[in-house]
């Protein structure tokens, strides 16, 4: 993990002089200052991957994790030059925190396609009992932080940014509320004092914890844990909830059946609250139903109908309904979800009758926060933009900007002040392709990705774009026809698949004619290593990153290179 990736070296070779690498174990400090190795951190470094990143000991099998150095802070100056001197003058603006991709999961759920992970790793996890642990954990984590550590000004906001839960149920919603808001629950469905999810099946397909058959997890070095589905899924959790205002956005597993399949397919919805459960089809069953899944829906409820092995007859259970997108509006409208506020958590007080999923909000004086919805009511992974919400992000961006490019490219001027405006979704400027008719609004255009990066290229004050989906950290800079007209792409990685980070982000300005994005990485506040057996709930949630990081699907480049981590983006203030 201390190599540079070739495509890291590649981005570190494409910074020129203002991509600065510091001399000392832990590079260049926000203000200006070398560390040596033996040097003190800042203590608003703590608990930051400034600090210490989770690190694995050994080089090979199963491994445990340690704490490692923390990652340096890379200045990138793609889009401006970095001017010496600017950390001595630079002022906060704002202070915001990213989570992404939680994925809360309900693993007892008779509508899951486990058996497919050998196709799809994300299908099933060996750790996906314990979501709730991690995310309260990390939770804790960001309530233990003063603020942002380089500007230390108080977070504005933390953005929630989609993929909340895994797969559109009414407990796993309950369960991420609770999490975020605070409160006590215990996250389990079906029979009240028993695990009913395909973790004690006994199949050799998935890691059966408490049991010593030898798995294909177990093969792989997984241990045997007996006591762990009782502890992770019977066990109350308590959340302490966050401290800061926060704000949600869709992603397509908070809209569609395992986030691909569309909603309204009776049987399949029918699943959710029923008693069969199918664990092993056979391998040329599990192939045809990961391929219509993907592909041809519609066709799966017939597929499904003729899987010839046994199924689990698992305790039926209401509260694993699906829930529709109006109904994940109104539960975050409920005065008593409010936790921290704002009441609706950013949807206006009337979207749970319209359904209007993206809106606007002041993250701090002068910054606004724009959350759109990326997700295709038609269904399906990727996403796009239907043709009023890209006409309403246009005509939001004119209301706050002094000066911007019309469509035809020709500058128009306005009496007013630049407002600086970070936007929020839950795909990628790369993933959003799918331009299939919203079933809502078929007669609607849809926009893609460029498409958008086009319209962001028209506003000078348009910062940055934050991002999720891809489970991966990575930071691309977009310029611009002009210096003016560059912005920044902040892809974070996920908190179900190993890293499991968060994002903070603080907006600076240099007062030099330059602004700086300064992001930094954190983890949960769960130790790196506890003894196998711990089943605290802390315990619990060091287990959930250990296990994310052995998982035999794992992905290596979801950790991104060292300028997707801690980072200066310097970009050309509209003000100038």
């Amino acid at each position: 993990m201390a190599n540079i990736s070739r495509r890291a070296f590649i981005g570190l070779a494409g910074l020129g002089a203002a991509g600065t690498i510091g001399a000392g174990a832990f590079g260049r400090a926000p203000w200006g200052t070398w560390y040596a190795a033996a040097d003190p951190l800042p203590a608003s470094f703590a608990g930051t991957t400034l600090e210490a990143v989770a690190t694995p000991v050994g080089g090979s099998g199963y491994r445990r994790l340690t704490a490692g150095p923390g990652w340096q802070m890379i200045v990138r100056g793609e889009l401006a030059e970095a001017r010496s001197g600017r950390e001595q003058r630079r002022t906060a603006l704002a202070s915001v925190v990213q989570l992404t991709d939680l994925h809360i999961v309900d693993a007892q759920s008779p509508m899951r396609f486990e058996y497919v992970h050998q196709l799809n790793g994300s299908a099933f996890r060996p750790h996906e009992t314990l979501t709730t642990q991690g995310l309260v954990s990390l939770v804790s984590r960001i309530n233990s932080l003063q603020g942002g550590p380089h500007t230390r000004r108080a977070f504005d906001a933390v953005v929630t940014t989609g993929d909340n839960t895994d797969n559109k149920e009414h407990a796993e919603l309950g369960w991420l509320l609770t999490a975020l808001n605070g409160g006590t629950f215990i996250p389990n469905t079906g029979a009240a004092d028993r695990y009913e999810g395909v973790q004690n099946s006994g199949s050799d397909l998935y890691w059966n914890p408490e049991s010593p058959i030898r798995d294909i997890y177990k093969k792989a070095g997984f241990p045997e844990l007996p006591g762990l589905l009782g502890a992770a899924a019977l066990t109350p959790v308590t959340s302490p909830g966050l401290r800061t205002p926060w704000y949600s956005v869709f992603g397509n597993h908070d809209d569609s059946i395992q986030g691909t399949i569309p909603s309204g397919i009776g049987p399949l919805e029918a699943m959710y609250t029923g008693s069969i459960k199918i664990e092993t089809p056979d391998s040329e069953q599990a192939r045809a139903i990961g391929s219509a899944a993907s592909s041809d829906p519609a066709a799966l409820p017939s597929i499904l109908a003729a899987v010839t092995t046994p199924p689990r007859i698992v305790t039926p259970d209401a509260n694993r309904a699906p829930f529709t997108p109006r109904q994940y509006i109104a539960a975050h409208l409920d005065p008593r979800n409010a936790g921290p506020g704002p009441v609706g958590h950013g949807f206006a007080p009337d979207a749970g009758e319209t359904g209007i999923g993206y809106y606007s909000f002041e993250i701090a004086p002068g910054v606004v926060g724009i959350s759109m919805d990326s997700t295709n009511r038609a269904g399906f992974v990727e996403g796009s933009l239907g043709e009023a919400q890209f006409r309403w992000i246009e005509q939001t961006l004119q209301a706050g900007s002094s000066r911007f490019f019309d469509a035809g490219g020709r500058p128009v001027t306005q009496s007013r002040e630049d407002t600086y405006f970070l936007l929020f979704s839950h795909h990628t400027s790369g993933s959003m392709d799918n331009l299939v008719p919203d079933p809502e609004r078929p007669g609607e255009r849809r926009h893609s990705g460029p498409e958008l990066l086009d319209l962001l290229h028209r506003f000078p004050n348009v910062l940055a774009w934050v991002n999720g989906h891809t489970h991966e950290n990575k930071i691309t800079p977009h310029p611009g026809a002009t210096a003016a007209q560059g912005f920044w792409e902040i892809n974070t990685a996920s908190h179900i698949d190993f890293p499991q980070h968060a994002r903070l982000i603080e907006v600076v300005d240099n007062t030099d004619g330059t602004l700086s994005l300064l992001t930094t990485l954190v983890e949960s506040d769960s130790p790196y290593e506890v003894r196998h057996g711990d089943f605290s709930q802390q315990g619990l949630a060091s287990l959930y990153r250990e296990l994310s990081f052995n998982d035999i699907h794992a992905d290596p480049e979801l950790l991104g290179g060292s300028v997707d981590h801690n980072t200066e983006l310097v970009l050309v203030s509209p003000r100038a």
